[in-house]
């Protein structure tokens, strides 16, 4: 079969796989993967696809051409814990134990893991329901009204700042308007958010691949982010490869955290997984309509409840 490349992303930069072979074994490629990155085989978390899922890396005889992996895959490969075990050999070797420093007592090892994307109902509350789970950590679809109500009650409260030039909309409309289902929330409403729970929320914009920091002049202590794919948002979480639970909830100064998200955008956006409805023409996929434009997708959204849009 054809030969095909792998590209392979760790913390210490990016690698390639070349002359790679279709019938060559995942065991194969895990020995490829140790001598570029010198993590051994037993220690490598590999993920793969856009969210990034683990790959199966116990099947040492499945071939690649099963395994799901094809030419350009990009592969995000992390080092997991290996259980400190001590050899029989070396225990009949007489080897001085005592003094080799306890790995388990004197070596802490640091919080790592992946951002993935919790999908959430296409409701025309996505907003809500993903900064509820960024805050909550679970989902809870019953969370948008309260929150619509959080924000028209602050609109109301600040009629000066929330004018009618910034609203689009006179005061009194928009607080009507927002604590209706059918009504979507955007950057007025994040920023709001960010300043109720008093966290910055930083939105990971697919579409132009940048992120959008909103309560970054507040000095808040802690971040959140969320995946907004031109239409939809969906929360992030950090999944721990040593099997910790999800953190959705993380120090402003934890810069690595902040780097993962940049590159899941860059990453998203280079494979075309967003719906950028102010240049392409665009088609409902629950009822293959034909649209052109935001006003008449988010127009088609309210009238129907469709919120999966492709580009046509």
């Amino acid at each position: 079969m054809g030969g095909f490349m792998l590209k392979v992303k760790t913390k210490q930069g990016h690698h390639v796989v070349n002359n790679l072979s279709a019938d060559e074994t995942i065991g194969n490629l895990k020995s490829k993967i140790s001598e570029l990155t010198s993590i051994p085989a037993e220690g490598l978390s590999v993920k793969i696809g856009f969210p990034p899922k683990p790959l199966d890396l116990s099947a040492n005889e499945c071939l690649l051409s099963a395994s799901g992996i094809i030419n350009g895959d990009t592969l995000i490969v992390e080092e997991k814990p290996i259980p400190d075990v001590v050899p029989q050999q070396q225990q009949r070797n007489n080897l001085q134990l005592d003094d080799i420093p306890s790995t388990n007592q004197e070596v802490t090892l640091p919080t790592e893991g992946i951002l993935l994307k919790q999908v959430v109902p296409s409701d025309n509350s996505c907003l809500f329901t993903s900064i509820g789970y960024v805050m909550k950590g679970q989902i809870d679809t019953e969370i948008g009204s309260y929150l619509r109500e959080v924000i028209s009650q602050h609109v109301s409260n600040d009629k000066e700042t929330f004018n009618e030039a910034m609203l689009g909309k006179t005061n009194a409309e928009y607080c009507d308007w927002i604590k209706k289902p059918a009504s979507w929330g955007g950057a007025i409403e994040v920023s709001i958010l960010s300043n109720y729970y008093g966290v910055e929320i930083d939105v990971v914009d697919i579409t132009n691949a940048l992120i959008n920091r909103f309560g970054e002049d507040k000095a808040y202590g802690m971040r959140v982010f969320l995946l907004f794919d031109g239409i939809h948002y969906d929360p992030l979480y950090l999944e721990s490869i040593s099997g910790g639970p999800p953190k959705t909830m993380f120090p402003i100064e934890d810069e690595s955290v902040y780097r993962q998200a940049e590159q899941l955008a860059k990453e998203a956006q280079s494979s075309r997984q967003f719906t950028d409805v102010d240049k392409f023409d665009l088609k409902c996929i629950q009822c293959d309509m034909l649209l052109k434009g935001q006003v008449q997708a988010q127009q088609h959204a309210k009238t129907t409840g469709h919120t999966n849009f492709g580009e046509v």
